[in-house]
């Protein structure tokens, strides 16, 4: 199966575990408000950025052993890729007990990052929460790097039907406990033994899908493999703690200097980002194994070429959820959970101008891993992390909520900048002008299909109605990709994937036909 079969199979099966995952999100939210409080919901969403704090344990070393296994998947050398995965089993065990020991390092600290849990009448009851969330990220590390090979397989649709099973058993068993208790222990109870009886699961099928992993005669990795590996963990190291201080301390500040209810009201806006950012992240993600192919297999004309069609598709598709966004996620807010959940214009402006560009990071960063460059800018995340809890803990003290997704956008942009300079230089020994002229380009055909849309709202938005809602979701539509359509539907990438949507079109009818 080729490169694009691949891909096209592992968007398909995102796809689908998206659509499902967003409408079970969905009713387990508005059902976890209706029944329970505010406060519990900022501390299910500041646990969560706790513990992704807490991720960073792993230290790269997933992402740079899911690199060294495109050579040897691609050759299909089984004794090597038993060896690789062999390394990786014992790196996570140890990084389950290093994760463990620290968060119940953690614990006593609860009381000082949770401000004001209104409702919450026990200390205890804020650790046991804690203590729930802390099994379930521990138990993930003792399955989750078989999802490896078959990632690197270009098969990452298995990870997702298997995650997709567990979500819906798991939200319908969420709605069913708290419609029926009320109770926050029992919703996270209830997650955790599905997701430890899913992870059983998944272990054994992964076992049953590729036997030769249990074998005993495995060889040990060369000193230069082993030292390869090292060496990429370490600039790792630094990417991995600098994107958690700038990626995952925005709910922790927020908690810890505002209040933990504003937490939960700001989760519901990410809720809803994340669910249909998802479905853009399927269609980027799911290439990085193909690209790791195509880098081992291709010329860097050809690298260079397929990124930049990735580039242009992402620009398109990042700058069109980010306008529709900014349009719709607050009149979306009010219609499902209601005006007390809505955030100040300000804010939604300042999250959205942080998606796009995090898009346009999420290009750079994918190419990146696939061409297994991570030694190059091994400094530049712990810069950025740095720069954005000085902005954000400064801006939040004067200026309030807007001033945490200040500090995201400063630091983030830093990446903007650098990052194709160090991949133009390494991977296709290009200069960067013909970048940023393109990214100079995308953002003002963006801009104003936004203030055509902001046009389009003002008419016909004035009353917020499911009617209208809808009505004003086509509109975006239409407008936004008619305008980037006029500017850009002459280019080389355009045709390039229109070329492969005409291609699956008539490839489809054939089949219908037949």
């Amino acid at each position: 199966m080729g490169r694009v079969k691949y891909a096209t199979r592992n968007i398909l099966f995102g796809y689908v575990s998206n659509i499902i995952t967003l409408l079970l999100n969905a009713g387990l939210r508005y059902v976890f408000i209706m029944r329970l409080d505010e406060t519990l919901l900022g501390i299910n969403s500041t646990y969560t950025n706790i513990l992704s704090v807490l991720s960073l344990a792993e230290l790269g070393v997933g992402t740079a052993i899911n690199f060294s296994l495109y050579a040897p998947v691609a050759r299909h050398d089984k004794e090597k890729i038993k060896a690789y995965m062999q390394f990786y089993k014992k790196a996570y065990r140890m990084i389950a007990i290093v994760v463990a020991a620290v968060g119940l390092i953690l614990v006593p600290f609860l009381k000082y990052i949770i401000k004001d849990p209104v409702g919450i009448d026990s200390n205890q009851d804020l650790i046991n929460f804690y203590l729930i969330f802390l099994f379930n990220t521990v138990s993930s590390y003792f399955v989750a790097y078989k999802y490896s090979l078959p990632n690197a397989e270009q098969k990452n649709y298995i990870q997702s039907n298997v995650i997709t099973i567990t979500k819906i058993v798991t939200t319908v068993v969420q709605i069913i406990v708290i419609l029926a208790t009320s109770s926050f222990y029992g919703y996270l109870i209830s997650a955790s033994v599905i997701e430890l009886a899913q992870k059983i699961f998944a272990n054994i099928y992964l076992n049953y899908k590729y036997p030769f992993l249990k074998e005993q005669n495995v060889e040990k990795l060369s000193k230069e493999e082993t030292a390869d590996i090292k060496r990429k963990t370490g600039a790792l190291v630094c990417h991995k703690v600098g994107d958690v201080a700038r990626l995952q301390t925005d709910s922790i500040i927020i908690s810890g200097f505002i209040n933990v209810a504003m937490s939960g009201v700001v989760d519901n806006y990410n809720l809803v980002i994340s669910s249909v950012s998802n479905f853009v992240n399927i269609i980027f993600n799911s290439v990085i194994s193909s690209f790791g192919n195509l880098i081992a297999t291709e010329s860097k004309e050809k690298q260079y070429s397929m990124f930049c069609i990735y580039r242009f598709f992402a620009s398109w598709i990042y700058g069109f959820s980010a306008v529709g966004f900014y349009i719709l996620l607050t009149p979306l807010i009010q219609l499902w959970l209601g005006d007390k959940w809505m955030l100040p214009g300000t804010v939604t402006a300042a999250i959205l101008l942080d998606y796009y560009f995090k898009g346009e990071r999420v290009v750079l960063s994918n190419f990146k891993t696939a061409a297994g460059v991570f030694e190059q800018d091994k400094y530049l995340p712990l810069v950025q992390g740095a720069v954005n809890l000085i902005i954000s803990i400064v801006l939040v003290r004067k200026i309030g909520l807007v001033g945490v997704y200040i500090g995201t956008i400063v630091s983030g942009l830093l990446a903007n900048f650098i990052r194709p300079v160090i991949i133009y230089r390494v991977c296709f020994e290009r200069k960067t002008a013909g970048y940023f002229i393109d990214a100079v380009k995308y953002i003002a055909v963006i801009m104003l299909a936004a203030v055509c849309c902001i046009i389009c709202r003002n008419i016909f938005l004035k009353n917020i109605t499911i009617i209208s809602f809808l009505v004003m979701a086509v509109i975006i539509s239409v407008v936004f990709n008619s305008i980037f359509l006029l500017f850009f539907c002459r280019t080389n990438e355009f045709k390039y994937l229109y070329g492969i949507f005409k291609e699956k079109v008539y490839s489809m009818t054939g089949k219908l036909r037949k």
